[in-house]
């Protein structure tokens, strides 16, 4: 069995605020600099891609980098993404 390339973490809030907000977190262990923020940028791209439509809403989602998860390709690691979301909707 394959893991998802992250974790991911959803908090409400608790306020009135229906805005979602987005963080992204990839340690040391994972590479360098160079490959941290290349797995950043591509965190960033999901939540712009996914969180409109199956975030939930008034609550904090955080993606946690996980090790091999930059050799994965975008395609798997979105559809990776839409299904924890499915999950938490559920």
């Amino acid at each position: 069995m394959v893991t998802p390339g992250f974790i991911l973490l959803v908090r409400p809030r608790g306020d009135e605020s229906p805005a979602m907000r987005a963080g992204y977190t990839v340690t040391k262990k994972i590479g360098n600099a160079v490959v941290r923020n290349r797995m950043k940028r591509r965190f960033r791209a999901l939540a712009r891609a996914l969180l409109p439509e199956h975030g939930l809403a008034g609550a904090d989602h955080i993606l946690i980098g996980r090790q091999g998860g930059i050799e994965l390709e975008f395609a798997r690691l979105e559809a990776d993404l839409g299904k924890a979301l499915g999950k938490i909707a559920s």
